[in-house]
């Protein structure tokens, strides 16, 4: 494949896109906070431990990604916070999965250092597994992977499926809108 090809299979493809936004610590951390109830450009100072103008970027990146939204705050005039978005809630899932990775394979011979409990119950959230549309859990092994609606000729070429062919119904695929 090209280098061009790649590009453009990097540009379209939804993994890619994720990483642009997410992809390094100070993001994936200062969602950590958000995730632990923190608004403050203060408080995730204190607690991500990047330096001001690192964060501050990865703020404005959040913010211009939509995960997080800036709004004044209400406590002082000329102040803001940042609060997590729909786009930044529905990230939550994937950010449990990589807390599970870290817990299981990184974390201490203690355990993990947080754990996120249900508040109704009080019983520690189970992280789920992929399953199949049986509910049987889901191992590498047993995926295929296909081209989708939105697949670059490169990619439709990579994975199967001529450039000629067309996915037939294509109104119920595509990025998730809110």
């Amino acid at each position: 494949m090209t280098t061009k090809k790649q590009r453009v299979t990097n540009r379209e493809c939804s993994m890619s896109r994720v990483m642009e936004v997410v992809g390094d610590r100070w993001s994936i951390l200062i969602l950590r906070e958000a995730y632990y109830g923190n608004t403050r450009f203060d408080q995730f100072a204190r607690y991500v431990g990047a330096a001001p103008n690192i964060l501050s970027n990865r703020l404005k990146k959040l913010v211009e990604a939509q995960v997080l939204a800036k709004v004044p705050a209400p406590e002082h005039t000329g102040r803001f916070q940042y609060v997590l978005t729909d786009r930044g809630r529905d990230f939550f899932p994937a950010y449990l999965s990589l807390k599970r990775w870290g817990d299981d394979w990184l974390a201490s011979s203690k355990g993990p250092q947080v754990v996120f409990r249900d508040k109704a119950t009080g019983r520690e959230l189970r992280h789920t597994k992929v399953v199949s549309p049986t509910g049987e859990p889901v191992h590498l092994e047993d995926i295929e992977v296909v081209p989708g609606s939105g697949a670059v000729p490169s990619a439709r070429k990579r994975f199967g499926q001529s450039s000629a062919t067309t996915v037939a119904n294509k109104s119920g695929s595509g990025a998730r809108r809110r």
